[in-house]
């Protein structure tokens, strides 16, 4: 049997064997999320977008570019997400996030994976998580956008890498800044480790959360210093 087709019955087997409650309304039944909530989620995850932030636009803009982005793009190229930061979603996030709650990475995995092969232009070829600094990654345990993003590699197989970007050095908390001061605060904390692995390729970034685009975008103006011809970031959500 081949090995995804084993995978999957044995993932089918766990179900039926193991029900869980869905992580939105907590009812039991055999996946992450329930059928009920997911058809519920219809409109949040088919809003019309912003190629470039994502950002969500108003029926009557006829561009595919939001007025930010037109008036001056950030380095990267494309953005992909699921739907907006708001609730009921945000809950998943945050759980992955802070609660540990690492199977709700396969939820998220499979709906970016989905929103990415139905994207315009060719998949990434690789995916790199947003990095933790050192000491962050060791008090959290785990790189939430790392679960995600080798769940999507697995799912599209396209290649991913936890290491070819790193991030050295904690910053104060973004939210608590504004736009100038997030960008002082964000100069000099990523490097590329191996450019090698970026030059002349199309690189995806995955991250749980985009909310004003710094931190996306200074690692996208990395990425294309060290040649990279396209980054497309691939988020969860999107803050409105």
């Amino acid at each position: 049997m081949h090995k995804h087709a084993l995978s999957a019955w044995f993932r089918a087997g766990l179900r039926h064997l193991l029900p869980c409650a869905c992580a939105l309304c907590g009812a039991v039944q055999g996946d992450l999320v329930c059928n009920g909530c997911t058809g519920d989620l219809a409109s949040h995850l088919h809003r019309r977008r912003c190629i470039q932030c994502a950002i969500a636009l108003d029926a009557r803009h006829a561009a595919r570019h939001c007025r930010t982005c037109l008036a001056g793009a950030p380095d990267f190229d494309a953005t992909v997400v699921i739907a907006d930061y708001a609730w009921p979603l945000d809950h998943l996030v945050t759980g992955l996030k802070f609660r540990a709650q690492l199977p709700l990475a396969d939820w998220l995995a499979a709906q970016l994976g989905n929103a990415l092969a139905a994207a315009p232009g060719d998949l990434p070829d690789m995916l790199l998580p947003v990095p933790l600094s050192p000491a962050r990654l060791r008090s959290r345990g785990y790189n939430q956008a790392w679960e995600v993003a080798r769940r999507i590699a697995r799912r599209l197989d396209i290649p991913a890498h936890a290491g070819a970007l790193q991030r050295v050095r904690d910053n104060v908390a973004q939210a608590t800044l504004d736009r100038a001061e997030r960008l002082a605060n964000l100069h000099g904390a990523f490097v590329v480790a191996e450019p090698a692995r970026i030059a002349g390729r199309h690189i995806g970034v995955v991250d749980d959360v985009m909310t004003t685009g710094t931190t996306l975008g200074e690692i996208a103006t990395q990425l294309k210093r060290a040649g990279a011809t396209r980054v497309t970031n691939v988020v969860a959500l999107r803050t409105p």
